[in-house]
């Protein structure tokens, strides 16, 4: 079909459904989508409230989407990935900021102020080389040359930032394309193991056994998993050691033989020590291990020049996790068996689509039934890599739920103050029921959409 006619059928479909938007529902849907704050995809959700009063069980309030356009509530997707959404990205990311933050500072999200001086570092942890890549600039900004080797593939040039070839390989079909896909697939369970191993090296080097550490000491952190341009996850984070205390949430200061010089040296000898047997395939990478590259810096309880702060860690590990996959020139959504053959065409780069197709291969249940559990063509388009992007241990500080939920009790508030919703307390019972209709706009509410001026950015009120 020719541009000219896929337009007319676009117009089309436009036309049809804003004409389904009497004048009322249209102020209507302009109002929910004033509410979205920028949303790209929001969900659709039918169904009903209710509030009753417990006692008597008089209705107090009732809502159904019946009423409203389409008969459907639109709500914000809350995808962390700003290829996907960017204002849902940038609310997910102001959240782990302040996650981050607490359990750097303290002194807010139930966090005491004394964290500021117990023992704390900035940590990366990387994975091995699966073959020789392009390399970019360094953090300087500095492009070295990238591979001036005497014995196979090299590479003169020095890649500038935004060089297509940074991350892709020097020789594809040298690359162990199997074993970056195990890797990745098995990050989780490495990152696990480390902080077992950390418990244990942290101990060793405090002269206690494990259980007299445990009884003292407690290593708290949050984390978050980032790709590098080839293709490969690895680790952001903030790692702390804490006093002991008989409630799991509680905060106190550790030991004074707890110091960062003793969290820097079991960190490092804990990562070297991690090692998993990798399922044999006949692949080059026989054993699952961290990258040599194991950087780990002290982070200080202020803002002094040429010293990583509080402020300045949070900015970065926020950063991080709204940086999927895609950065690394992979997609940003689950794929179908039918897509294989269309990866470039969806913006895939060489390298980032045979790994794709590596996992997609390596997940048939018939062929490899040992990797089922790995459920890699669920997580192909991640490259194999299914964890959760941002983590934390229990004490570190607060949650992102509680952050999210403490945005919501205060926007309640604001409505009933203004008498738009009743009053909640122990007397009030809210019954909902919600099932999931779709997600997206459709053809038509997008045109209009972009007709409109573009929201503003920030967080939802």
């Amino acid at each position: 079909m020719s541009d000219a006619g896929t337009l007319a059928v676009l117009t089309g479909t436009a036309v049809r459904d804003l004409a389904r938007h009497s004048s009322t529902n249209l102020i209507r849907w302009l109002d929910q989508v004033h509410r979205l704050h920028g949303c790209a995809e929001p969900v659709r959700l039918t169904g009903e409230s209710i509030t009753l009063d417990a006692a008597s069980g008089e209705v107090l309030a009732h809502y159904r989407t019946d009423n409203e356009p389409h008969g459907q509530l639109l709500i914000r997707c809350g995808n962390r990935r700003a290829s996907r959404c960017p204002s849902c990205s940038e609310l997910y990311r102001r959240d782990t900021y302040h996650l981050i933050r607490a359990g750097l500072l303290g002194g807010a999200k139930g966090v005491p102020t004394t964290v500021r001086t117990h023992p704390k570092v900035f940590a990366t942890l990387t994975a091995p080389t699966f073959g020789a890549v392009h390399r970019g600039p360094g953090k300087d900004g500095v492009a070295p040359v990238c591979h001036p080797r005497r014995s196979g593939p090299a590479c003169f040039e020095r890649h500038q930032a935004g060089d297509t070839r940074i991350g892709q390989p020097l020789d594809p079909d040298a690359y162990d394309y199997v074993g970056h896909v195990l890797w990745n697939a098995h990050a989780g369970d490495l990152w696990r193991r480390f902080t077992v191993y950390l418990r244990r090296h942290l101990a060793a080097s405090a002269g206690l056994t494990q259980t007299a550490f445990s009884k003292a000491v407690r290593m708290s952190f949050a984390k978050v998993a980032e790709y590098q341009a080839r293709g490969v996850v690895h680790f952001h984070a903030v790692i702390r050691l804490d006093g002991r205390t008989t409630e799991p949430t509680d905060v106190e200061p550790p030991p004074a033989w707890a110091t960062v010089q003793l969290l820097d040296s079991a960190i490092r000898s804990a990562a070297a020590a991690v090692r998993l047997e990798a399922p044999r395939l006949g692949q080059p990478t026989e054993h699952l291990v961290w990258g040599r590259q194991v950087d780990v810096k002290q982070v200080h309880g202020g803002d002094f020049d040429g010293e990583l702060s509080e402020q300045a860690v949070a900015g970065y590990i926020a950063k991080y996790a709204t940086k999927a996959a895609e950065a690394s020139g992979t997609l940003d959504r689950r794929i179908h068996e039918h897509d294989l053959t269309h990866l470039h065409e969806r913006g895939a780069t060489p390298h980032a689509a045979r790994l794709i197709r590596t996992a997609w291969r390596l997940g048939h249940p018939d062929t490899f039934p040992e990797l089922t559990g790995l459920r890699l063509r669920k997580w192909a388009h991640m490259l194999g890599f299914r964890g959760h992007f941002s983590t934390r241990s229990r004490a570190y500080s607060t949650t992102l739920g509680a952050i999210r939920q403490e945005r919501a009790d205060y926007r309640h508030e604001q409505l009933r103050a203004a008498g738009l919703m009743p009053q909640e307390d122990d007397t009030t019972l809210v019954l909902a029921h919600w099932s999931f209709a779709g997600q997206g706009y459709t053809p038509g509410e997008s045109l209009l959409i972009d007709s409109l001026d573009p929201p503003k950015e920030g967080h939802p009120s």
